[in-house]
């Protein structure tokens, strides 16, 4: 499928800052499951300087540095992007494994931060150990099976700003965005050995409606299949519906934008636009 994807973000202001460095993470990557054909950035006001590379995710970055002062800072971003995985289930393991999950030896600790859980839970682990079960221990029916739960048992609500919430405050009934409950996936996997990392990105909707939210689901890391995407918001595994843009072993490395402001007093607002428009091949 072809998407063509514009992404206006914009912060005021209420009296004349200076920029700190700023890294941005609005390129759409591109690899064996979707293709980056076009992609422009506007910057406003223009940067003093700038770089581009990948993170340790292979995230596409964007560092910016600036001069001066200013009362607005603003990113515009055209992507034309082919999404190539219509079957995301297109995988084996090459060695039979059961949950909980342990890679081989010869991945070392390079997984680490993926398996890391920073506030272990009861509450999850007993969740987690249920769904095992009923998995019946196969790692390649648990992530499926987990994203279809999260999204029959949670409460989903849209929210625009604010850090993910804890896992288990959302197994008890807080209302939750897609980044809480990408985090929740990631904590249940983690829990039974499965690497897992937060995906942000654009979701197209089969509707006539383009105006979109940045959203956020999770992947889990398989031997011999890479890194595979499971949306717990809509209950489904990731296929060529989703355009993926940043990732990371936690929320803060696949943030949009990432840097701070100097400015004694000053308060910030911020507005956005999304269009995805489904074009023809």
């Amino acid at each position: 499928m072809n998407f063509r994807i514009e992404h206006q973000l914009r912060f005021q202001y209420s009296k004349p800052v200076f920029l700190e460095p700023t890294i941005i993470r609005l390129r759409p990557r591109s690899d064996t499951w979707q293709e980056l054909l076009n992609f422009q950035i506007k910057i406003s006001p223009s940067p003093q300087g700038s770089t581009d590379s990948n993170d340790l995710d292979g995230t596409p970055t964007t560092l910016l540095w600036f001069a001066g002062l200013t009362e607005s800072f603003s990113i515009t971003t055209f992507s034309e992007v082919r999404t190539l995985k219509d079957n995301p289930f297109d995988f084996i393991l090459p060695e039979k494994k059961s949950l909980p999950f342990e890679y081989p030896r010869s991945y070392g600790d390079a997984l680490t931060p993926y398996l890391h859980r920073k506030n272990p839970n009861n509450q999850v682990n007993q969740f987690a150990q249920e769904l095992m079960k009923e998995a019946k221990h196969d790692p390649t029916i648990f992530p499926g099976l987990l994203a279809a739960r999260i999204n029959k048992v949670c409460k989903i609500e849209f929210r625009e700003h604010g850090d993910p919430l804890c896992p288990e405050k959302v197994l008890e009934g807080e209302a939750a965005a897609c980044r809480d409950l990408a985090v929740l996936f990631m904590d249940v996997c983690r829990c039974v050995g499965l690497a897992s990392r937060f995906t942000s990105g654009y979701y197209h909707l089969d509707t006539e409606v383009p105006e979109r939210e940045l959203h956020a689901w999770a992947e889990v890391y398989f031997p011999g299949a890479g890194w595979r995407g499971y949306d717990p918001t809509h209950g489904l595994t990731v296929s060529d519906h989703h355009v993926a843009v940043a990732s990371g072993a936690n929320p803060v490395l696949a943030a949009p934008t990432s840097g701070t402001v100097r400015g004694t007093g000053a308060k910030s607002t911020m507005v956005y636009e999304i269009a995805i428009n489904l074009l023809k091949k």
